[in-house]
């Protein structure tokens, strides 16, 4: 795969994660073509990943962020209007926009925008029109299942004083 097939990879599964385990689709194992043991870097194909994560990255179509698992997880713009309209069940710090940005030393940095800072007026009004269930409907309901326990699941793990 290269870069630029890791944005329309992206465009097509609408939420993906760089790496690692999780509901959607992990970039970094489409790229190896086989599932990863430890870190991709030590991966034969690790420059390629590296090259696909970066483009999507700084592609403008995708927002990245840590909503699933805190894991690095890129959202097509498809489906920012329903991220958005469900962005109560997330958490804010979930949705914060990440980005690298390289400073005159040649370092990294993180950048970070909070929600809903990154949310555009075009974004912002598509997701007032969006129903909670077409939201829903939109992202699907395993993804969001996923997420969160369910309710009352917490309670069933707790032991009974005898």
């Amino acid at each position: 795969m290269k870069p630029k097939d890791a944005g329309a990879f992206v465009e097509l599964h609408g939420i993906v994660l760089e790496s690692g385990y999780g509901p959607v689709p992990n970039l970094a194992e489409a790229i190896a073509g086989e599932r990863i043991r430890g870190s991709w870097w030590g991966h034969p194909n690790g420059r390629s990943i590296f090259a696909a994560t970066r483009a999507v990255r700084e592609s403008p179509d995708v927002l990245v962020c840590k909503l699933l698992g805190g894991k690095v997880t890129y959202i097509h713009r498809r489906l920012w209007a329903a991220v958005v309209r469900l962005a109560a069940r997330f958490g804010k710090d979930s949705l914060e926009a990440i980005r690298e940005e390289h400073t005159a030393s040649g370092s990294h940095r993180l950048v970070q925008t909070p929600f809903p800072d990154w949310v555009d007026t075009e974004t912002k009004e598509a997701a007032d029109r969006y129903s909670e269930e077409e939201a829903i409907s939109e992202l699907g309901e395993e993804l969001l299942k996923s997420l969160h326990p369910p309710k009352g699941r917490a309670k069933s793990r707790q032991r009974r004083k005898p």
